[in-house]
């Protein structure tokens, strides 16, 4: 393929953004992700000889931008247990053509690395709180770190550069749906933009069930009954997040709709895990090994028709189809493979 070759998938959907798990492993527990009771003392995570080198990652990323990627975004697992990450993030930086270079992170580990990032490179983060309540985010972290601690890290983040900085929130009816309102009050006003995100159905273990799906419109009714809003233009084409600002100009929220409001007929995301697969769906069963080839001295020729065809070849609309299929597929790539 030709230097700067765009690809499309068959429903024409370019390859634009690309998430690059660093790692499978986490030190949260969180239970629509990797519950405790599976993930255990005695889980087997990868060995590091299975999980992509720097120079590999950078590679397939020179490769993803050639095919039209803009945007690279390093995931987990939880990334900033990958050791010597702001390494990573410097090579990225340096590849020609990447407009938006970001991480998302639970922030259990952010303060003390914020300011290494963004002296590498980094271009902004997204972190995770499910809610301001030490109670329930301890239990939707699993038991793990605290709303303070990561408060101490998006603070860190901010005076670092890394912004605008967006904070995502799964919501879950039962468990977090009670504080939402209370968590969208916090950072009212910050420039922080909090996105609640409806709980999805991602891999197999973690007890999905459309009853605890608080729908995007209820998210927003509740917000707009204490916070008044009124919808936003997106930003761009593809854009997960609908956009809804407050009344009196302090600011903005997100809700993703993946379950209530599909939106994959815009979707332009590919996904690399951390052993070298290329997943074209957040939904899919698995993905193309790149790995193997690449180890196995392949060019860069031949990776690039290798990557071009799989996007190509792209038919995913798995939350267009959702109401269709079978309410648990029994294979199903887990949420920690490839990082949302």
């Amino acid at each position: 393929m030709s230097e700067g070759s765009a690809v499309a998938d068959t429903l024409g959907r370019p390859l634009r953004d690309v998430r690059i798990s660093v790692t499978d492993r986490c030190n949260f527990r969180c239970p629509y992700c990797m519950p405790a009771e599976v993930y255990g003392e005695r889980y087997r995570f990868l060995p590091k000889p299975e999980i992509l080198r720097f120079e590999e990652i950078t590679r397939l990323a020179r490769l993803f931008v050639r095919l039209g990627a803009k945007k690279l975004r390093l995931t987990g697992g939880e990334p900033l247990l990958r050791v010597d990450l702001p390494a990573l993030v410097a090579m990225l930086a340096e590849i020609p053509g990447v407009d938006d270079l970001a991480l998302t992170t639970n922030g259990h580990l952010l303060a003390r690395l914020a300011e290494p990032l963004a002296r590498a490179g980094l271009s902004r983060v997204t972190v995770s709180i499910d809610s301001h309540d030490d109670e329930v985010f301890r239990r939707m972290s699993g038991g793990f770190s605290s709303p303070a601690r990561v408060l101490e890290g998006i603070a860190a983040a901010e005076r670092a550069g890394l912004t605008p900085i967006k904070l995502n929130c799964v919501v879950e009816r039962g468990v977090n749906d009670h504080t939402v309102v209370e968590l969208a009050r916090r950072f009212q006003g910050t420039g922080h933009i909090v996105r609640f995100i409806e709980y999805m159905d991602v891999g197999t273990r973690n007890a999905w069930d459309l009853a605890k799906v608080v729908p995007a419109r209820e998210i927003v009714a509740r917000i707009d009954a204490e916070l008044p809003l009124e919808p936003a233009e997106a930003n761009y084409r593809g854009e997960v997040a609908r956009r809804w600002r407050y009344r009196d100009g302090s600011g903005e929220i997100g809700v993703i709709a993946s379950v209530s409001q599909p939106f994959c007929g815009d979707c332009t995301r590919a996904r690399l895990t951390a052993e070298g697969a290329f997943v074209t769906c957040l939904f899919a069963a698995g993905g193309r090994d790149l790995k193997g080839p690449l180890r196995a001295g392949a060019s860069d020729a031949e990776l690039l028709e290798l990557m071009a065809g799989t996007w190509r070849r792209r038919t995913d609309r798995y939350s267009e189809e959702r109401a269709n299929l079978p309410l648990r597929s029994p294979r199903r790539i887990e949420m920690y493979q490839v990082g949302g």
